[in-house]
């Protein structure tokens, strides 16, 4: 590549709206993951069992499943800008309703959280897609994948120690501050932006661009699929040969089994940790924070290996994942850093593999954009079980050994249906 040309792609480079997009991102996920250190204290000082606590972190994900086709007509009617604005502007909302005093209310402020993730978790892509240059996209995607983790372990780590100085209330509502500098930055964004388009043209960029944008990868995997719920707006719904096709349940299956064990363990690791280990929170949410931090590097494992190595290699090794941290945790509590750093490969580069074999068994963008509704529909669905069940478990047993059980029975049927589904992509592209 000439000088000029690489001195045009910098000029070309829209760096306010990459860090507008990965400064909102921290606030994608961070919010969810927050309560999760200190949930003890929460049941305690609220007197709420495991159960009900379990659906701090379910309910977002019930939104992701149930309101994404409103996202879409959301963004559609409002733009892509003014879009993810809202949606920052809705989870700062969310965060002072969950600050309300009464179990009532912090639910009730998780699910507005969870409705205006949805939006971001939609308009991002959009904005990746249609405002970065199309040799950027996997780049600046990879980086929104990470970012996304980053949120998760900043609150991991930050939410036990700031309990500790200013009440589980106060540490709560602090990481608002995030939420409202990704405002701030976008504001300035959308006020130094001339020549916005309208809602429709901000979701559907010319031919030129979104033909070539579609065709950037990342080890051979779409950018604009490989950070997991990015669900293609304005797409038809599924059809009918979709529903029928073996290897649609396939993926169904192994995201909402993927979603199950995530949201259980996010849920509960840090108590985990205490109960087992006799950690303080403090120690307990450092160590859970692994389970997010290491995600930050897991998210551009299986695009290097869809590079460098057979196909069979990546679905191998996040299986293998899996399983080590669902049965690490079983039988050597002790060593829980270590099976957290091998299970954060699992999580954040599961979403690629099963995404990436979307891609592979559709024949159109609108049978991509079915099968990626149907999938993620249901599969989030499933997955907000994963902390209510892991809590009812505990509350029934008065202790981890059967719920840990179930998220290996978890793993186990994750795996397979994961290998069918990669088996039945292969078999097609033959």
């Amino acid at each position: 590549m000439s000088s000029s040309s690489s001195s045009a792609m910098r000029r070309g480079m829209p760096w306010l709206v990459v860090a507008g997009v990965l400064v909102a991102a921290i606030s994608l996920r961070g919010p969810i993951v927050a309560p999760t250190p200190v949930l003890s204290d929460i049941e305690a000082d609220l007197d709420v069992g495991s159960v009900a606590a379990g659906l701090l972190t379910s309910a977002p994900v019930l939104m992701f499943a149930m309101l994404t086709p409103l996202a879409a007509l959301v963004i559609r009617r409002a733009g892509a800008e003014l879009a993810l604005l809202l949606s920052l502007c809705g989870v700062l909302v969310g965060t002072f309703v969950r600050a309300l005093p009464g179990f009532g209310w912090m639910l009730a402020g998780m699910f507005v959280i969870g409705a205006f993730i949805t939006i971001g978790n939609v308009v991002i892509p959009v904005v990746i897609r249609r405002d970065v240059p199309p040799e950027r996209v996997a780049f600046v995607t990879a980086m929104y994948a990470a970012t996304l983790n980053v949120g998760s372990l900043v609150t991991s780590l930050g939410t036990a120690p700031l309990a500790g100085l200013i009440g589980w209330h106060a540490a709560l509502m602090a990481w608002s501050v995030l939420t409202v500098v990704g405002i701030a930055l976008w504001a300035v964004h959308m006020r130094t932006s001339r020549g916005t388009d309208d809602g429709l043209s901000g979701l559907q960029p010319s031919p030129g661009t979104r033909d070539a944008a579609s065709r950037e990868t990342a080890g051979g995997v779409d950018a604009a699929t490989i950070t997991g719920p990015m669900p293609v707006v304005g797409a038809a719904r599924s059809t009918r040969s979709i529903v029928r096709r073996p290897v649609s349940w396939l993926l169904v299956a192994a995201f909402g089994l993927q979603c199950t064990i995530y949201y259980g363990l996010t849920t509960w690791l840090p108590t985990i940790a205490t109960d087992e280990l006799g950690l303080s929170p403090t120690a307990a949410g450092a160590v859970a924070s692994i389970f997010q931090g290491a995600g930050i590097a897991g998210a551009f494992v299986v695009p290097v290996l869809a590079r460098f190595a057979p196909r069979w290699v990546a679905p191998v090794v996040i299986c293998a994942s899996w399983l080590a941290v669902t049965v690490g945790l079983i039988v050597a509590p002790e060593w829980l850093w270590g099976w957290l750093a091998i299970g954060a490969i699992g999580h954040a580069g599961g979403f690629v593999v099963i995404f990436s074999t979307l891609v592979a068994v559709t024949r159109s963008d609108r049978e991509a954009a079915g099968l990626s509704a149907l999938v993620q529909g249901a599969g989030y669905s499933i997955g907000a079980l994963g902390g209510p069940a892991m809590g009812a478990l505990h509350e029934a047993t008065g202790g981890w050994s059967l719920a840990l059980v179930v998220m290996l029975a978890c793993a186990v049927a994750y795996c397979a249906a994961l290998a069918g589904a990669v088996f039945t992509s292969a078999r097609g592209a033959r």
